[in-house]
Order: C-alpha cells, then sequence, then structure tokens
C-alpha cells in the first residue's frame, strides 16, 4: 500500500471467479499496492463456498460473505441452504451474499428467486448478519421482502434506482454500492446520485471481474481500479480523494461490523 494514501474498502469483488484464475496472487498485490487493504469476495452458490472461503484464508486483505445468488437458484435446493448455514457457522463471513432477485433476464423463474431470497433473509437474521445485494430490475420487490423480512441492514450492490428508492434503503439501515458504471458520463442517473446522495449512504466496490470503468472499454475490471473509481466520486462531489477513501471504508465497516476487526 503506498504510504501516505487512504485505505480503501472494495465492498464487492469476485476475486475467486475464473478469470483470475491465470494471476489472481498478482491481482491481489497490485489492489494492495494500489491501497485496497481490504476486499469482500461474495459467494454465488454452494459450490464456490469452499474457493471463497480458502481465498479469504490465503489473502488476509479478503473477507467472505456467503449466500446464493438469484441466478443460481434455479440449480439450488434446500441441502444448499443447510450448506449455507453451515458455511456461516465455520468461517468468519461478514455478511450472507450475494443474494437478491434478478428480473432482468428474460425466461427466470421469479418466484423461486423470491422464495430462495426470503430463505436467506431469514438465516442472515438468524445469524444476526447484514446481507450483499442484487437486486437488477427488482428493487420494489427487494424492498418490499426487506420489509417483511427485516435483516441488519447491509449494501445494495450496484445500485442504479431512483432517490426515492435510494431513500427507502437508507431508511431500512443500506448502504449503497457504487463502482464502474459511475464513471461512464452516460450514467447520468447514478452520476447525480453519487453525487448527491448523502456520502454516509455509499460504499465503494469494483464487482470486479465485472461492471469495469470506463478507461477500461470493456475489459476485465479489477479490484485495483478502486482509486479511480473512488476518484471519480470524488470529482463528481467536489471532495478529495482523501475524504472519499475516509468516508466510504468508514461507511463499509459501520455497515459490515465484521470488517472493524480487521486492518
Amino acid at each position: 500500500m503506498i504510504v501516505g494514501r487512504p485505505a480503501l474498502i472494495d465492498t464487492h469483488c469476485h476475486l475467486d471467479a475464473a478469470e483470475f484464475d491465470a494471476d489472481r496472487d498478482a491481482v491481489a498485490a497490485a489492489a494492495l499496492a494500489a491501497g485496497v487493504n481490504l476486499m469482500v469476495i461474495p459467494a454465488v452458490e454452494r459450490a464456490n463456498f469452499g474457493a471463497v472461503a480458502a481465498l479469504c484464508r490465503k489473502f488476509s486483505g479478503c473477507a467472505p460473505a456467503f449466500g446464493i445468488h438469484p441466478l443460481f437458484v434455479d440449480r439450488a435446493s434446500e441441502p444448499d441452504l443447510d450448506a449455507l448455514r453451515q458455511a456461516l457457522r465455520d468461517y468468519p463471513a461478514v455478511a450472507v451474499g450475494e443474494i437478491g432477485l434478478d428480473f432482468f433476464v428474460p425466461g427466470r423463474d421469479e418466484a423461486r428467486q423470491t422464495a430462495f431470497f426470503a430463505a436467506q433473509l431469514r438465516i442472515a437474521r438468524d445469524f444476526g448478519l447484514p446481507v450483499l445485494l442484487h437486486l437488477r430490475r427488482a428493487i420494489d420487490t427487494v424492498l418490499r421482502e426487506l420489509r417483511r423480512l427485516p435483516v441488519a441492514g447491509g449494501i445494495a450492490h450496484a445500485f442504479n434506482g431512483s432517490r426515492v428508492q435510494a431513500e427507502e434503503f437508507i431508511k431500512l439501515g443500506f448502504k449503497l454500492g457504487f463502482g464502474g458504471a459511475m464513471t461512464h458520463p452516460r450514467a447520468t442517473r447514478i452520476r447525480t446520485l453519487a453525487a448527491e446522495l448523502p456520502l454516509s449512504s455509499i460504499v465503494l466496490e469494483t464487482d470486479a471481474p465485472d461492471i469495469p470503468p470506463a478507461w477500461l472499454n470493456g475489459a476485465r475490471n479489477a479490484p485495483g481500479e478502486l482509486p479511480k473509481i473512488a476518484e471519480t466520486l470524488a470529482e463528481l462531489r467536489g471532495i478529495t480523494p482523501a475524504e472519499v477513501a475516509a468516508a466510504t471504508s468508514a461507511n463499509a465497516r459501520a455497515v459490515l461490523p465484521r470488517l472493524q476487526a480487521r486492518t
């Protein structure tokens, strides 16, 4: 990590993904050198719980979350929920996630997604953990389920809703995740939200290897891009990158309390 640069937290990074198989160690080292001292690694299905746990044991700057992503529930079953409970008992997870709803992909079983989402909200409640939410084209339904099954807050990952929806998440104890999408000049709604929402409601993320920032031109995203993403947020808000780093890292630790024990 560069001396004198405030440390950043990437609250959503799939460093376990196959896209990093060839150079994962180098990617993690580059992120640390750039000032990203913590990365939250969310699992997406039972099959990668072990890989996420192993990665987080190997890299001290990585913290695990476990969940079943809505795009994977079509091949999930009740025993997978039991495996989720066991993973949360066995490993120091900071959240249940990535969970939620995805009504963007056509042909998906929305009722099955919602049932698995509700089941995982109940598990989060049982363990007293926050959640990492996937909510593509499903924000109002996600909010409905959260009101029905309140949890200990969490992060609305890759938030791209309205100001009213953002305020509803904030009322429920959530922070809003902003990342590469915010760096694209045409993403006017996201950029306006990033500029105008209370800074106390914002956390930073990459979603690497996905959602690449504008300067990558669609190439693989990586956690080492987070400092430049933070610079974009600083420009939009008219504050310094150091202020962004300090505030968003404090926000991440507040909403994911188990990060408090990590440097």
